[in-house]
């Protein structure tokens, strides 16, 4: 990997997500969905992305995740260059510095609960490195954070996810997210499917992982009763066409 690619740029390019004139076309596409969009997240900093559906939210999410890569703009995540990276390179910067709770969850239905959440740490040895570290066991980490989110894993670890109800396979998603303690948290609509109790909760035990790792967390949300969660709320159109 090149030394520049690896590197983050001086000063303001230190935060933890820097996009600086972003931008991202679909292919065939007559517009571009992102334009000139600029972006900083801090390491502890928790934000909450609101904007109109089909706008971009999940679009950015996706750039910043490293599954997309810009057509135009500088994008700077957990240290990396993305937009100089290959896609083989930012997969493995996805695979140990970020957790990705995507709006379809993106269990696979067939493996149990356990298995499901024990995948980052069989694909990462950052992740299980980070785990080991703390001398905690992947099962008694995974079993802690789906405690705090509402679910037994002693109850639900061996039942495949695609018993499970869609709240259940939510929050199952977001406790694999947050395994191995990434250093950058996305989410994309996380509380979509759970009620009221279980929202607070599900808040509560995201906010208590991105305070254990000092993580920077963006999540997308329609809800404006996330609002008060979070240190700050911006608007995809703010973003947009603003000086970084």
């Amino acid at each position: 990997m090149a030394a520049d690619a690896q590197a983050a740029s001086e000063g303001p390019a230190r935060a933890l997500v820097h996009c600086e004139a972003l931008s991202f076309r679909w292919p065939g596409a007559t517009a571009p969905t992102l334009n000139t969009l600029n972006l900083r997240l801090q390491a502890g900093e928790a934000v909450l992305l609101r904007g109109e559906s089909g706008q971009g939210k999940s679009t950015l999410l996706s750039l910043l995740a490293g599954i997309l890569a810009p057509s135009s703009g500088t994008l700077t995540v957990a240290g990396q260059a993305f937009h100089a990276l290959s896609q083989r390179q930012r997969d493995r910067v996805r695979g140990a510095d970020i957790g990705v709770i995507f709006q379809q969850f993106n269990l696979i239905p067939f493996l149990s609960v356990l298995d499901n959440l024990l995948l980052p740490m069989r694909f990462s040895t950052d992740r299980r490195a980070r785990l080991a570290a703390t001398g905690t066991a992947p099962e008694d980490a995974a079993e802690a954070l789906l405690g705090a989110l509402g679910l037994s894993l002693k109850t639900l670890g061996n039942r495949s996810v695609g018993a499970l109800s869609v709240g259940q396979q939510q929050r199952v998603a977001a406790a694999r997210a947050l395994l191995g303690s990434p250093s950058l948290i996305l989410a994309d609509e996380p509380t979509s499917a759970l009620d009221p109790k279980n929202r607070d909760a599900f808040l509560r035990a995201l906010k208590n992982a991105q305070a254990a790792r000092v993580a920077a967390l963006l999540c997308v949300s329609h809800d404006p009763a996330l609002e008060p969660y979070f240190d700050r709320t911006v608007t995809l159109d703010a973003l947009q066409g603003t000086t970084p």
